[in-house]
């Protein structure tokens, strides 16, 4: 599976049924999942990386999954460690993973809890298949950023991730973290 494609959301059909079955949730609302949250992963790894600190943070992270095999997806999503991926989130969404569960769940009409679940194997295959484009290419912590950004724009290239950009981007700025915090508080707000 090519990373571009895992970040557009376009998984194989066994693989999405895989993640359907394993949080409890339809196949079509994990596809539109998908969408929405590999770019919300990636820009929050990005911000993450913009630090020299948070940079070498995930330099060690991608280091410690980059031999995990990927080939297989759906094979990876029938093993994959959810400890291992609620521990990610956390680090990569810090305090805003609850607001971006909450917007993607209402983008979706999934449950908080299936896209938790769902959040919590998507991490570790993105881990993985980032920390094996890194060692693949020799990039060190400080270009880290540079190719997340690169990912960025490569898949914002196949549509999807533009159009996601747009659509929750309701303030123009080109970061969605901001305006899923904005979804999710106007949420609790109701």
């Amino acid at each position: 599976m090519d990373i571009l494609d895992l970040l557009s959301g376009q998984l194989d059909r066994s693989a999405i049924n895989e993640l359907s079955k394993s949080t409890g949730a339809d196949a079509d609302k994990v596809q539109q999942a998908l969408k929405i949250a590999m770019p919300t992963l990636i820009e929050a790894l990005s911000k993450n990386a913009s630090s020299t600190e948070g940079a070498s943070s995930l330099a060690k992270a991608l280091d410690n999954h980059k031999g995990v095999g990927v080939e297989d997806v759906a094979g990876f999503l029938k093993n994959v460690n959810t400890q291992d991926g609620s521990k990610i989130l956390e680090h990569i969404f810090e305090s805003d993973r609850k607001q971006v569960q909450s917007t993607i769940s209402s983008r979706t009409g999934l449950q908080d809890n299936q896209v938790s679940g769902l959040l919590a194997q998507l991490a570790p295959l993105l881990l993985a298949m980032l920390g094996k484009q890194k060692s693949s290419k020799n990039v060190g912590s400080r270009d880290l950023f540079s190719m997340l950004m690169g990912l960025m724009a490569m898949g914002g290239n196949k549509g999807i991730m533009k159009t996601v950009t747009n659509m929750v981007d309701s303030d123009g700025d080109g970061n969605i973290m901001d305006d899923l915090g904005k979804i999710a508080g106007g949420l609790f707000k109701k």
